[in-house]
């Protein structure tokens, strides 16, 4: 190493005085970071051009998250970058979360006509993921056949992943299904992208065939199955889990025991989702926000508030996401007056400002507690912007449940201006017509969604019986026991009537006749599989159903005469909460 003293010293600090480098460390003056001291130094003895030491410094600059204005001027630092730099900076900048960084050094590198091996296609593959990069992302997998990596388990494992990320699962499966050699990196992967996407049931059934072939499972595994389990409701699957984990000994880390806790709540369970919470040793914000939203879920709005106030003076600091929980179980419960007061002590006294979401939930609040005006006057006052489509929705629903048809014309007739494409508003709008005997405009309203070929979402249930899923649809007719289950249930609705049920026929859009209405309204997704799940289960065993929309008001009426005729717990989550149905009543007394 050169000496720091005689003339190399004055011939090394005339060198420097001439590096942009130098410049940048002078200016960062007082702010200078021990980092920049070390490049310093390195550059004072003479070294600063060697290509192992700067290697190692970018390494330290990207784990330490240095600015990227400081790390890109190290890099061109080095007259000629070679091979093991590239290869370092790409793997470095993907694996810190430097996406933009490493895609740089990738074009980079081709640049320099350097190959890539099959940790820089990995790494480059992740970024492309992180960044949302598709078509960049398409342009790389060209790459990693063109330089014969193929079938490489690393770079398909990545491509799995890019692909499932991208919301390409179809893709994903194809690249999953031709790698020779599985990982369980790459079968967690494909699971996750599954569960990420919205398609529970297939990341569920690609975990059997998992099992099947006898891959071990690990954590990340665990976690993205029972992401999955919470989708679609499969309690049993999410119980067998729980077991699992406790009995080969895994580590019940804040991830896993999240993921377990969020299991139970939206299967329903949400006591033993606190069981989880209490055995937890570590507990971040994200566990904490995921228990109070569990409470609220359930319509446990004082649970939630006490778990809050534990929260305030023993918990991490609450953020944005804690405040829209507690918010959101303040408007499920009816607790209003608590529910104003949380919103302004969050203005208050956590300085957070207000966004779409907490003004949704406020409107939510105050509209199904009936203050209509007050939740209008609340969207007046949102300023200085347009307030979101979703505070309107909100506000739309609010009008709906207490058939304040004026208001609620206004609203719906507003919220088209705005979104005009998007057919949830035209068949809510279509529903406030019908509810007010406005037969000519419903017909209108449909006429416009027919020109416009807008469609209303389809809505669908699932039921998990004997640890196996299964998906119904309004009127469906694909499942092999059709007849038995359409008889159970005509033979269930018609002793609801006995019983005092009648249908809420105006529940139904369509103009027709009244008998036509029945029938639609009798065979919608939640009314099939309770009629299944009560046809496949024994007595005393509690029925749960998961639905992805949100329960018609008919459903729930006919629901609560079903708890008393078949004498079973009825539990349903739709998009908004849980349904806690038992001996003809509902848990959210009908505030929903």
């Amino acid at each position: 190493m050169a000496s720091f003293h005689g003339d190399q010293t004055t011939s090394s600090t005339t060198t420097l005085t001439h590096s942009p480098i130098y410049h940048s460390i002078i200016l960062a003056g007082p702010r200078l970071k021990p980092l920049q001291q070390i490049h310093a130094r390195i550059i004072i003895t003479g070294l600063g051009r060697t290509r192992s030491l700067i290697t190692k410094l970018l390494s330290f600059a990207y784990a330490a998250a240095s600015p990227i204005s400081y790390t890109r001027r190290l890099f061109f630092s080095i007259p000629k970058p070679d091979t093991f730099l590239f290869h370092s900076l790409i793997t470095l900048t993907s694996k810190f979360s430097f996406p933009q960084e490493s895609l740089l050094y990738y074009r980079r590198m081709l640049l320099a006509n350097i190959s890539s091996s099959n940790y820089t296609f990995s790494a480059v593959i992740k970024s492309s993921a992180d960044l949302m990069a598709f078509s960049i992302g398409e342009t790389i997998h060209c790459h990693v056949y063109i330089c014969g990596y193929g079938l490489d388990a690393y770079v398909q494992a990545a491509l799995v992943s890019f692909y499932a990320k991208s919301g390409h699962v179809v893709i994903a499966r194809k690249v999953f299904d031709k790698m020779p050699e599985k990982t369980v990196v790459a079968w967690n992967s494909m699971i996750s992208g599954y569960e990420q996407n919205g398609f529970g049931k297939e990341a569920i059934e690609l975990f059997d065939l998992m099992q099947d072939l006898g891959v071990k499972p690990d954590s990340s595994t665990f976690v993205s199955l029972l992401s999955a389990c919470a989708q679609v409701g499969a309690i049993g699957l999410g119980c067998w889990v729980h077991e699992y984990i406790a009995r080969n000994c895994f580590d019940l880390n804040v991830v896993l025991g999240t993921a377990l806790m969020n299991m139970y709540s939206r299967c329903g369970n949400v006591s033993k989702a606190r069981e989880v919470f209490d055995s937890m040793e570590e507990k971040n914000i994200v566990a904490w926000t995921a228990m109070i939203s569990g409470y609220g879920m359930h319509g446990h709005g004082n649970q939630a508030i006490e778990l809050f106030n534990e929260m305030s003076f023993d918990g991490p600091r609450p953020n944005n996401v804690t405040f829209v929980a507690i918010l959101s179980a303040c408007a499920h419960a009816g607790l209003v007056d608590e529910g104003r007061q949380i919103f302004t002590t969050m203005k208050r006294e956590y300085g957070l400002v207000p966004s779409v979401e907490h003004q949704v939930c406020m409107v939510d609040m105050l509209g199904r507690a009936g203050h209509l005006n007050k939740a209008y006057q609340f969207i007046k006052n949102i300023s200085p912007k347009e307030p979101a489509p979703a505070v309107w929705t909100a506000m739309l629903g609010a009008c709906k449940m207490h058939k304040n048809f004026d208001l609620g014309v206004e609203v719906a007739e507003h919220l088209l201006s705005i979104e005009p494409e998007n057919p949830g508003h035209y068949v809510m709008l279509s529903n406030i017509y019908a509810l007010a005997g406005r037969m000519d405009r419903v017909e209108k309203v449909r006429n416009i969604m027919i020109r416009n070929r807008l469609k209303k979402e389809v809505g669908y249930s699932t039921i998990d019986v004997d640890h196996k899923v299964y998906l119904f649809s309004m009127g469906d007719k694909s499942h092999p026991e059709t007849n038995q289950i359409y008889l159970y249930l005509d033979e269930l609705m018609s002793r609801c009537r006995e019983a005092g049920y009648i249908p809420a026929s105006e529940s139904v859009m369509h103009e027709v006749e009244e008998e036509e209405r029945e029938y639609a309204l009798r065979y919608h997704s939640e009314k099939l599989a309770i009629a299944f799940g009560l046809l496949k289960t024994g007595p005393g065993v509690a029925i749960r159903i998961i639905k992805n929309l949100r329960m018609c008001e008919d459903c729930h009426t006919a629901i609560k005469y079903i708890s008393i005729i078949a004498n079973r717990e009825i539990n349903v989550r739709d998009r908004l909460r849980f349904h806690h149905f038992k001996d003809g009543s509902c848990s959210c007394q009908d505030y929903w």
